[in-house]
């Protein structure tokens, strides 16, 4: 075919894409076609080879493989955890069980939804690990307790829960809530994140009830009594913790005696938050490694279909040389003669150093030195937002209801676009110098010579288009039959001189006595978006560029242009979105911490204990936004995910010592200054075990690598980085507020008394 051609790997090829239907799972998917592929190769000739030029599936394998195998270790490393504080194996085992029980809760929840594994829910579940043991071994600890101090094992589990059982509710409750405003969430976000936050939900809820039924039982009948020690026993795990504890209420005398000083501290967690969310770079999603890459070519609007394939082999070749590149397939030819695709696919990860953008990087500038056409690359990612086809990963629209001002400026801010460091690939759809050739008649002379303008016109038609003049009829296939004169003579402008019409007498008139053709420029195509007239400008990120640094260099950029009103500009796709998810990223945490607050409210009944434990968040955004500075890691919507993580987890830590706290104010009679040293003190183990546990659960993630890898890490980024800050500062900052309101609240009461009157 003159007009089509399809190559992989340097041999000719007819390329047969194959997309699978929305509600499809695209394993299931690959295997039907492999295995319907023995059947059709024995349908067609041998000298025709049927094989797969491209498939996605083992890349998503190999994801999904080192997801679960990151599962696995955060199981194992949240047991030890529990292991190394309780030294005991049957202590061990009661909320080891907590995991598969609940684990297993919540498949049956992922498949009554209708919910698939993929990146998100093993994400979910892997995060999962070290939330689900935290209300079991805030029990558990509770009831070893008091065995230490002699009680029988069945008198324990009862007193133990029943002191605990509001806690774990609290804390379930308020983590749980963190998830509503993501299920509320709009657009794509929201549909991306509403899988996750079920799936975490229904984990933390069934993981509730454990705790409270399975494990107190386990604990009644498996633990035995101890004698009463009046120190515990100073062995490995346990000495370095009771140092700990010892150093701890040493300092944390100090620290009530310093009140001042801790407020100032809190403070400036809170405006640091501030200064490093507004200062970190921000992207909408990682930049995967699927080991897939497309490219568009884009040649000059004047070249000929013969110069393109040239043009395509070219490029497959210099991309095919390259070490680091298994496969590649590319394709031109259609309604646009001097634009063609490309598909590479890359060897694996194990098979080679260099991620994706680096190869990209390094075949940029080979690329470059070619004449006449430019390849743009860029990596294919699992989520990408539709918006208008384009070369590059990112487009700007400008849309005009004048076709003359686009045409004026749309140049103009291409150029200005290209020179900015924060873009590269910087390209447009916007094609209006294409060559054509304007066939002019004279129509006296058409009317003296006896021509007729239709008899013109079928002529020019019979010699460069096409006509169907019938159909084959198979068992197996219809065949449309196509009359057309042979290329070499329709391709050639000088047949226009060969060419004679047969005018009303029956004599062949040249058709140079009267038409006259002279070559012209002309749009190749004209977009138009809504009722304007729409050019996109695409633009990919050089390596270490965010998003969010490249959309305010383009906002810049068009206001110093000073484009008149008549041509707007937007943001579409990707970037579009990433946009509307920047507006609503602080919406979404202010809700998340404002339900919170509601669930706390109602739970104690009162508005000033949920402050005093919401107050642990700031320490935690600092710690989370300086490990993401840290592993220069750009925000991006994981990020934000382990942002809403953080909010549920580290209240924990404040809720513990909340309840204790207040508890022994009622029960027990102390001052509040008395109470809450007691409640730090007595809470530092299950603080630290469901701490711990927390962090060695997202731990594998910031350390996993291979498929996938790129989603997962700044998740757990996120989330150790707030756990290590918020455990290093709420031990403190949490009884210092507690204090603050306990005071506020008794100095407004003395302020609202009313003397008493005598008569």
């Amino acid at each position: 075919d003159v007009r089509n051609a399809g190559m992989t790997n340097a041999k000719p090829a007819i390329l047969l894409m194959i997309r699978k239907l929305p509600e499809a799972n695209i394993i299931q998917t690959v295997d039907g076609i492999r295995a319907k592929l023995p059947e059709l190769r024995a349908m067609i000739p041998a000298a025709i080879d049927l094989q797969i030029a491209q498939d996605r599936s083992p890349t998503i394998r190999a994801s999904l493989q080192e997801v679960e195998e990151t599962l696995a270790i955060s199981v194992a490393l949240v047991i030890l955890v529990v292991f190394l504080f309780l030294r005991s194996g049957r202590a061990t085992l009661i909320p080891a069980v907590a995991v598969p029980v609940s684990l297993i809760g919540t498949f049956a929840a992922m498949y009554l939804c209708g919910f698939s594994l993929n990146n998100l829910s093993l994400m979910a579940l892997t995060i999962a690990t070290g939330f689900v043991v935290d209300d079991a071994i805030v029990v558990l600890e509770n009831i070893a307790r008091h065995l230490e101090a002699g009680m029988k094992p069945l008198q324990a589990a009862l007193q133990g829960t029943r002191e605990v059982g509001f806690t774990v509710i609290s804390m379930s409750l308020s983590l749980v809530a963190v998830f509503l405003p993501l299920l509320l969430m709009g657009g794509l976000p929201g549909r991306l994140l509403r899988e996750f936050a079920v799936t975490l939900s229904v984990a933390i809820g069934i993981s509730l009830v454990v705790s409270l039924t399975l494990t107190p039982m386990m604990c009644g009948w498996m633990l035995k009594s101890s004698k009463p020690r009046t120190q515990p026993r100073k062995r490995g795990v346990g000495r370095l913790l009771v140092a700990l504890q010892q150093g701890y209420g040493t300092s944390l005398k100090w620290v009530l005696n310093h009140t001042r000083l801790v407020g100032v501290v809190f403070l400036g967690t809170v405006a640091l938050n501030i200064w490093l969310y507004i200062a970190i770079p921000k992207t909408f999603f990682p930049e995967q490694d699927t080991g897939v890459l497309m490219g568009g070519i884009q040649a000059d609007q004047s070249i000929s279909f013969q110069a393109m394939r040239g043009k395509l082999q070219d490029f497959m070749k210099i991309i095919r040389d390259d070490p680091a590149v298994n496969n590649v397939t590319g394709f031109t030819g259609g309604s646009r003669v001097n634009s063609g695709m490309m598909f590479i696919t890359l060897k694996p990860r194990g098979e080679r150093k260099e991620t994706a953008q680096q190869i990209i990087d390094r075949l940029r500038a080979k690329l470059a030195k070619e004449p006449g056409a430019r390849l743009f690359l860029m990596a294919v990612q699992d989520i990408r937002v539709g918006g208008r086809q384009a070369n590059a990963s990112y487009q700007y629209t400008l849309l005009s209801d004048s076709l003359a001002a686009l045409r004026e400026w749309e140049p103009k801010i291409r150029k200005a676009l290209s020179a900015l460091p924060q873009l590269a690939d910087v390209n447009s759809d916007q094609q209006d110098n294409g060559a054509e050739m304007n066939l002019i008649y004279d129509r006296d002379t058409m009317s003296r010579l006896g021509i007729d303008v239709q008899a013109a016109n079928s002529l020019l038609n019979n010699a460069f288009g096409q006509r169907q003049i019938s159909t084959i009829y198979q068992p197996m296939n219809q065949y449309k039959v196509v009359m057309e004169v042979d290329p070499r003579y329709s391709q050639d402008i000088s047949a226009l001189e060969k060419m004679f019409v047969i005018n009303r007498d029956g004599k062949a008139i040249p058709l140079s006595y009267f038409a006259q053709w002279r070559p012209a420029n002309a749009p190749l195509s004209v977009n138009h978006q809504g009722l304007s007239a729409a050019s996109t400008i695409a633009f990919n990120l050089p390596t270490g560029t965010s998003l969010s640094q490249a959309t305010e260099a383009i906002n810049r950029t068009m206001t110093q242009l000073g484009v008149p009103p008549t041509v707007r500009g937007s943001f579409s796709g990707t970037a579009q979105v990433f946009q509307q998810t920047m507006n609503s990223q602080l919406i979404l945490i202010v809700a998340a911490i404002a339900t919170v607050y509601i669930v706390l409210g109602i739970l104690y009944e009162s508005y000033v204990h949920p402050l005093t434990i919401l107050s642990t968040l700031p320490s935690a955004g600092v710690g989370a936004l300086l490990a993401l500075e840290l592993f220069n890691a750009p925000f991006s919507l994981i990020a934000l995910i382990g942002i809403m993580l953080l909010i549920g987890i580290v209240k924990k830590n404040a809720i513990m010592m909340v309840d204790f706290a207040l508890e022994a104010q009622r029960s027990g009679g102390l001052t509040p200054e008395q109470a809450i040293f007691q409640a730090c003190l007595l809470r530092f183990r299950p603080i630290m075990m469901t701490t711990l546990a927390a962090l060695f659960g997202a731990l594998p993630l910031v350390l996993s690598g291979g498929d996938g890898s790129e989603l997962r890490q700044p998740l757990g980024i996120t989330i150790v980085g707030g756990l290590v800050m918020s455990q290093l500062l709420t031990l403190y900052t949490t009884p210092v507020v507690y204090l603050f309101f306990d005071r506020l609240r008794l100095r407004f009461s003395r302020k609202n008394s009313k003397p008493v009157v005598e008569i």
